[in-house]
């Protein structure tokens, strides 16, 4: 039986029938749906699904003369795989095909300077004050948040480097700290742009190349809707 083409050329199933074994045997097993349910058809679409994406990235590799160094499976935050989608997603964490395709497709792609600023905007956050303290121990940093209000009131009513006694409380309030908060987006937003630009690609490639067999056109995914993939 054939799971689709890729380039006109048939893809055995046995590679479906593999995965999906190895699926039910493993750590996660109890947590598949039942054999033969509405919901096993639908994980068995999505794993086709995975599938494909695995040797279509692999084909394209080989075209490229890529690199495809055999390293361990690697592990998604939650942002990045709801951006790549849950199918796209399982393929990049499985196959270092997968990866390296991304890397070779995404390597030129740069956030905007319009994009890094409007985010700057939306996510700027007031300077981080903290106070360089004396203390009957020594001197300490320390958020003003985080000390007795009735220390921070006297404190700050008191010349700097003034003793106050507030209760069991002593200290003086030696100098006044601010750092900005904001990390510099660039990195997050690059990131966040060659996914972008790599779920796009693959969506054209997809199209392209792939031919699914009947029942397997319309993938679900068991976990989460994979909005990216139009198949």
């Amino acid at each position: 039986m054939t799971l689709g083409l890729l380039d006109g050329r048939p893809l055995p199933r046995t590679a479906l029938d593999r995965r999906l074994a190895a699926l039910r045997t493993g750590p996660r097993a109890t947590a598949l749906p039942r054999p033969g349910s509405s919901e096993d058809r639908q994980l068995t679409r999505w794993v086709a699904q995975v599938l494909l994406t695995e040797a279509l990235c692999e084909a394209v590799a080989r075209e490229r003369d890529l690199p495809v160094a055999e390293e361990r499976p690697v592990r998604l935050d939650h942002r990045a795989a709801v951006e790549l989608g849950s199918i796209t997603a399982a393929a990049y964490e499985g196959s270092a095909a997968v990866r390296a395709v991304y890397r070779a497709v995404t390597a030129d792609v740069e956030p905007s300077p319009a994009g890094i600023a409007r985010y700057r905007t939306l996510t700027a956050r007031p300077p981080l004050t903290r106070w360089y303290l004396a203390g009957p121990d020594g001197t300490f940093e320390a958020d003003p948040e985080t000390l007795p209000a009735a220390l921070v009131e006297a404190l700050r009513a008191a010349p700097p480097g003034a003793w106050v006694t507030v209760g069991a409380w002593k200290a003086a309030l030696l100098a006044t700290l601010t750092a900005p908060q904001d990390d510099d987006p660039a990195p997050a937003l690059r990131e966040a742009a060659r996914r972008a630009a790599f779920v796009r690609w693959l969506d054209r490639e997809r199209a392209r190349r792939i031919t699914l067999v009947e029942g397997l056109e319309h993938p679900g995914d068991p976990a989460q809707p994979d909005n990216h993939h139009r198949h």
